[in-house]
């Protein structure tokens, strides 16, 4: 069967002579082009979303034929490199080509869930992008490509490329449009200014209608397509039966050009053309304001993305030597070899193996000057070699890069929508309808008074109410503020934070790991036995040489050789046992090594349950080796600068009292608890917000997620578990402290300035309707005014993108101690 003049019902394009093919469609059967069309149609069909086009604003794309392309995606390293390992699967997001109305993402959405396998699938008409979390032992990569493209649509993968040409796609196009309306503004005024004369002096009619004439040929085409966006923005949201802030700016446009259309072809009245113009204008320069502060706010992230260099050196080792071989970071895999020379981007995370050299690590931890690394240092991808050569031993690659895994988080942080901005949403969309209202009290009024005035009272009201600064108050504010903090090693994971960062009125910290670096080292060799302290360290040198417990590498730290232990034997949890020179010792907890023989006795009690290692024969202790981590060198400057912007500041630790107060008499912090399981935390962080403290949460370990969970901003060390970073709300991508008191600065002024935007945004609407609606300003000046409110907000809010001030460093109190709570 032929039909050389109907339409397929999917795809829309005409039949051409094509046999036609059939589909069932909401119990009538629909005519389709092609195989790809009815195949498209009967999966909408069959997963019951034929409402889809009912609601569509246009035909679908035409699917593509079906290849084995999308199995290239199946492959480790191509989905190593476009996908990460989440909770409940691994995820990817994706460029989707194609989406054209809510009523394709809707479509894309509810298909993708119905999967099985797929955990969560959410697409963003307004960004055209699509995330996606999925079980690979359920559903492959391609067969989820597959599904989109049989619906008509194209995913790519979200790269630095990608994002890149999109920015400048929306660049180009918002040029285009500012251009033409600037040009068609300019011209249209120059036709007004010449009909405000010939109204003050006197002018002829053919030259009167003949102006009128050419500013309507200018301004159709300014209006058409520079603002186009704002008509199709406030249709799609008519037909979603929702108001934005296109509807009212759409409704002035139609009602000025519409009357100035029929006031032209009917020789009277007035015309608007040059408010038409002049309106279209100065939105579109308050949007591409906009755009600009959006680009600048996701400039940390695609500056990011791009870090890594296209090649690396691989070491190929043989018997006849190494030799270097450039290959593709694609390529790379884990225990791979590096070369990395001066001057060069680290390629993927690795160790050092052979040398000491500087990396610049500013892209990461946002600080400027270059640190010293070694070998056996960890070093991440995207950091810069500065001085000699290395070789690298890869640890991760793709997406399982330090990098990867911080351009991820901002990526989730900047699709999320924060609490404050929603707000601000809601009260602008309750304020758009009584706009609306108003504006139609306001006409009925002056047709009441004076017809004459009636229409332009009515559009100035429209146009001057529209909340754009309102809407754009914290959501400009809130996206600046994230870049700022990104740019000094900070980085939100989560769109609240930043408001609950400037609500916070104490800060809790961790100790392992947060106000200390981690690494246990032995700051005290107490001797109790004949033995010289040389001695002793030499013996339990030999004897944790055998064991890979981390307190054992404090021992191996210190260099000592010369001993070697026989017969070892390694106690879970108690400690070793191994003979030296002939004589049988152990080396670990007070119990372990009091078993050794009848040395109870010799243990003194005051050890028995301290955090000492011991070491001991059969004779009785010989020392007692007492372990702790260093406290960072920032962090008594960090809590000084904390305590200097009026946050209370404590310390909640699972260590023993001895190790925790002294670390906080060295920060200066005078309330610690000690021995504290994450339960304890977790009821001391409840206590609190019970008593009215905003409580920020400083961890590092997979005991502290709990308490990250649970308090009211949560904040992780980089090199803390995953499941820290997991729960946490920021992250000091740095590993270091010194940004912390500058993220509190930051979150405030971003409050001051989101107050400030608000109040403005409303004070001007407010003020602003009474004198539309008494007719003392005219179309054009409101247009101004609107735009001019929007682009102040953007730029206030810009100001977060400047460096802020740091805070003071007064003299720190001295703690006082208690078992328990102390202070």
């Amino acid at each position: 069967m032929l039909e050389a003049t109907a339409q397929c019902f999917h795809c829309g394009e005409p039949f051409a002579g094509r046999a036609v093919l059939r589909v069932r469609i909401q119990g009538a059967d629909v005519a389709v082009c092609c195989a790809g069309c009815r195949a498209a149609a009967q999966l909408i069909a069959e997963l019951g979303l034929e409402d889809f086009y009912t609601f569509r604003t246009a035909p679908s794309s035409r699917p593509q034929a079906l290849t084995d392309e999308w199995l290239a995606y199946d492959t480790p390293a191509v989905a190593a490199s476009l996908t990460r390992i989440e909770t409940g699967g691994r995820s990817i997001v994706l460029l989707i080509d194609g989406l054209t109305c809510a009523a394709c993402s809707w479509l894309l959405t509810r298909v993708l869930q119905k999967i099985p396998g797929v955990e969560r699938a959410s697409v963003n008409s307004a960004t055209g992008r699509a995330q996606i979390l999925w079980n690979e032992d359920q559903v492959a990569l391609s067969q989820l490509l597959r599904t989109i493209a049989k619906l008509g649509y194209r995913a790519n993968p979200v790269t630095a490329e990608t994002t890149q040409a999109q920015a400048q796609n929306e660049r180009h196009a918002i040029m285009k449009r500012l251009a033409a309306a600037g040009l068609g503004m300019m011209q249209v005024m120059m036709f007004a200014v010449a009909m405000y004369a010939g109204d003050l002096q006197g002018m002829d009619l053919d030259i009167r209608m003949y102006l009128r004439l050419v500013s309507l040929l200018v301004c159709t085409p300014v209006m058409l397509y520079a603002g186009w966006p704002f008509l199709s923005g406030a249709a799609k949201a008519l037909r979603m039966h929702s108001i934005t802030m296109d509807v009212p700016v759409s409704l002035g446009l139609l009602l000025a050009y519409g009357a100035s259309v029929f006031n032209t072809w009917r020789h009277a009245g007035d015309v608007y053309f040059d408010s038409v113009t002049m309106f279209i204008f100065f939105l579109t320069v308050a949007r591409y304001v906009e755009m600009v502060a959006r680009h600048k706010s996701a400039s940390v992230t695609d500056s990011l993305s791009r870090l890594l260099p296209v090649t690396a050196h691989r070491v190929e080792r043989s018997e006849s030597g190494d030799t270097l071989t450039d290959v593709t970071v694609s390529q790379l895999k884990t225990g791979d070899i590096l070369m990395v020379r001066a001057g060069e981007i680290v390629p993927a995370d690795g160790e050092i193996l052979d040398t000491r050299t500087r990396i610049d690590e500013s892209m990461l931890t946002g600080e400027s000057l270059p640190v010293t690394r070694g070998p056996g240092e960890r070093l991440a991808a995207g950091t810069i070699n500065v001085d000699a050569p290395l070789q690298l031993r890869v640890t991760a690659v793709g997406a399982s890069t330090i990098l990867a895994s911080i351009v991820a988080l901002l990526n989730r942080a900047q699709s999320e929508r924060p609490r404050i901005t929603r707000a601000a949403d809601r009260t602008a969309s309750r304020f758009l309808a009584k706009v609306l209202i108003g504006a139609a009290v306001v006409c009925a009024a002056w047709i009441l008074i004076d017809p004459s005035r009636a229409f332009g009272a009515t559009l100035a009201v429209l146009v001057v109410a529209c909340p754009c600064a309102l809407s754009l108050a914290t959501l400009v504010a809130v996206a600046s503020a994230n870049a700022a903090l990104a740019r000094r090693g900070v980085l939100v994971t989560h769109a609240d934070a930043i408001e609950g960062l400037g609500k916070v009125s104490r800060v809790v910290f961790d100790k392992t790991g947060t106000l200390t670096t981690g690494a246990i080292r032995i700051y005290r060799c107490e001797v109790l036995g004949p033995e010289t302290k040389e001695q002793c360290l030499a013996i339990a040198g030999a004897l944790e040489a055998a064991s890979e417990h981390p307190i054992a590498r404090s021992f191996a730290s210190l260099g000592i050789t010369g001993e070697r232990a026989t017969a070892v034997h390694i106690v879970p949890g108690e400690g070793v046992e191994g003979s030296v020179r002939g004589t049988r010792y152990r080396i670990g907890t007070a119990r372990f090594v009091a078993q050794a023989g009848d040395a109870r006795d010799a243990c003194p009690p005051r050890l028995e349950h301290d955090a000492a290692v011991m070491l001991g024969d059969a004779c009785g202790v010989l020392a007692a080796f007492h372990l702790g981590d260093e406290p960072r060198p920032e962090s008594r400057r960090a809590v000084a600068d904390l305590a200097a912007q009026g946050l209370a500041v404590e310390i909640l630790s699972g260590d023993t009292l001895a190790s925790v107060a002294r670390v906080a008499q060295h920060c200066g912090i005078a309330r610690f608890a000690a021995r504290q399981s994450p339960q304890d935390k977790l009821e001391r962080v409840r206590d609190l917000t019970a008593g009215g403290d905003f409580v920020a949460m400083v961890g590092d370990g997979i005991n502290d997620a709990p308490v990250l969970g649970g308090s009211g901003v949560s904040i992780a060390m980089s090199r803390g578990s995953a499941l820290a970073l997991a729960s946490a709300d920021l992250i000091l991508v740095g590993d270091s402290l010194q940004a912390l008191p500058q993220a509190f600065e930051l979150a405030r002024r971003a409050q001051r300035i989101i107050r400030q935007n608000l109040v403005w945004a409303a004070g001007y609407n407010l003020s602003a309707m009474p004198l539309a609606a008494l007719g003392w300003v005219p179309p054009w000046l409101a247009a101004i005014g609107m735009s001019l409110s929007s682009i102040a907000v953007v730029l206030n809010s810009m100001r977060l993108l400047r460096d802020g001030a740091s805070a003071t460093n007064p003299e720190p109190v001295r703690p006082a101690l208690h078992p328990k709570y102390s202070g």
